[in-house]
């Protein structure tokens, strides 16, 4: 696993040595930033069950302002702040080791853009929506990674769907404002 461009570029990631962690492939990973490439710069970011950070970390490589990185295992947090450190940017950052849940509670941060890339089979992504919508700016994007099973809701608070990208086995889902 590493950063695909930016500042750092070809940087290679730690991952937990548990299974319990399932790191977005390059192939995926790229797609989700072709998607939103025009919307990184300057911005602030949520990775919610972020895992190894390498959303967050791709994004501030390719100019995001801030991330706020959160995920309730306390190895995954450890990881993420070392990746983070490695890549350069412990400045650029926060690790909460917090669910998605109690971390969204805690926070007053209002992010741009945010990847909700949660385990599967818990139904996880529509039951964070509703407590993240209020914590993102009018023009914010929520990126979901999930299988391609997985019905998301089309709809909440002023969000909706604004596509859905199949890759193989996983499906990313883009939220916006109209």
């Amino acid at each position: 696993m590493r950063v695909i461009t930016g500042s750092a570029r070809g940087r290679k990631l730690k991952t937990p040595k548990n299974t319990d962690v399932r790191p977005t492939s390059d192939s995926v990973k790229e797609a989700i930033f072709n998607a939103i490439q025009f919307n990184i710069e300057n911005v602030v970011i949520a990775d919610l069950f972020a895992g190894t950070g390498q959303l967050g970390i791709e994004a501030l490589s390719r100019g995001a302002k801030f991330v706020y990185f959160a995920d309730n295992s306390p190895e995954s947090a450890a990881i993420i702040r070392e990746n983070v450190k490695l890549c350069g940017f412990a400045d650029g950052a926060e690790v909460s080791p917090l669910s998605a849940a109690a971390f969204l509670k805690k926070t007053a941060a209002v992010f741009d853009i945010a990847f909700l890339d949660p385990p599967y089979g818990q139904d996880l992504i529509n039951r964070t929506l509703p407590a993240l919508v209020p914590k993102m700016s009018e023009s914010g994007l929520i990126v979901c990674e999930h299988e391609n099973e997985y019905k998301t809701v089309d709809l909440c608070g002023n969000f909706r769907i604004r596509k859905i990208y199949k890759h193989g086995k996983k499906s990313v889902t883009i939220y916006g404002t109209d």
